[in-house]
């Protein structure tokens, strides 16, 4: 009965037409990077909105539907470059390249086309890659029970929320959209924001949903690291992916901007504890501070015990229930004014 399912499904699908994502990127002039995925179907949330759950419950449904689409090559153009690349089985694709002029800070677009057998240009796609001064802090923060009240530590709760909800409708911590955003503007030019990543466990199905919940609420433009697409069958298994993959996303944001600082926000329902305090560990000199929303009571006394160890090293901790709490003590160290 399943294979016949995904028979059916994988039939309705060759119907649509070739998609190609292209996610906010980023980096500096010697190492840039833009990710994306080749898709049968198209994963993006619709541009109305409603409270009506039935609705809700369907666009969802609707970012999980469609094919990736493997060992298709892809090309990015990049001002005057030119730059292939190979979409893995799962359909994603990766470029990491060095520009051969200088960039100005801020955004720039870009674009990735799929190649057909005879190398052509076909289907494209349309990105941005951020570019941060030198010498601006760096934000890192987790989005689920840091941003977004997703109630992570509980499947029943996230589900219901994730499914029954739109992107609109959803509720962020009180004072965090205030917070971030003096975040974003602390010692730097308006026109040139502190960069922020936003490294979460949700899968990049979910990079349209959470865009328009960014965009909606004011909170600062970022580029995001999610995690392995999904398709329909695990649609019950989203945000159900090892963790291990956050910190790895991390060291690498820290490895692309060699001469930056950085502050890590998370919380404590899952494992950024523990994540944040490896990253600091082995990068020391690089982290400012950390900040972790107390959202698990259950896990206080660990959190707790995490960040003292760290207080050998230089680095300002704060662990808070309430955001008045992280904008007062970003204050008492001079994060923010």
């Amino acid at each position: 009965m399943f294979c016949r399912l995904q028979i059916i499904m994988a039939a309705v699908l060759d119907y649509y037409n070739v998609h190609v994502k292209v996610y906010h990127g980023y980096g500096y002039k010697d190492s840039l990077i833009v990710y994306g995925h080749v898709l049968a179907g198209k994963p993006t949330w619709r541009t109305k909105y409603t409270n009506n759950v039935l609705l809700n419950i369907i666009s969802l449904i609707k970012l999980f539907l469609f094919r990736p689409i493997p060992k298709v090559n892809v090309m990015l153009i990049w001002e005057d470059q030119r730059i292939f690349a190979t979409t893995q089985q799962d359909g994603s694709f990766k470029f990491e390249w060095a520009s051969i002029n200088t960039i100005l800070p801020g955004w720039h677009p870009v674009t990735v086309h799929v190649l057909n057998q005879q190398q052509k240009p076909t289907a494209f796609g349309e990105g941005k890659i951020f570019v941060p001064h030198v010498t601006q802090y760096g934000f890192i923060s987790d989005i689920d029970d840091t941003v977004l009240v997703s109630h992570s530590a509980t499947t029943g709760r996230r589900l219901r929320v994730l499914f029954t909800r739109n992107p609109r409708s959803r509720k962020t911590f009180s004072d965090v959209v205030k917070y971030y955003q003096l975040l974003s503007d602390a010692h730097t030019e308006p026109s040139v924001p502190n960069p922020f990543f936003y490294v979460s466990s949700s899968e990049w199905n979910l990079y349209d949903y959470l865009n328009e919940f960014f965009k909606h609420n004011g909170l600062p433009k970022g580029a995001f690291m999610l995690n392995e697409i999904k398709q329909w069958y695990q649609l019950f298994k989203t945000g159900k992916t090892k963790h291990q993959g956050k910190l790895i996303k991390v060291a690498r944001i820290l490895q692309v901007f060699p001469k930056q600082r950085f502050v890590l926000l998370g919380d404590n329902s899952q494992s950024d504890p523990a994540i944040y305090a490896a990253v600091a560990n082995k990068y020391p000199d690089r982290i400012v501070a950390i900040y972790l929303r107390n959202i698990s009571r259950k896990k206080e006394l660990s959190t707790k015990e995490l960040m003292l160890s760290l207080e050998n090293k230089d680095i300002y901790t704060c662990i808070f229930k309430h955001t008045d709490e992280a904008i007062a003590h970003s204050k008492s160290i001079g994060l923010i004014i």
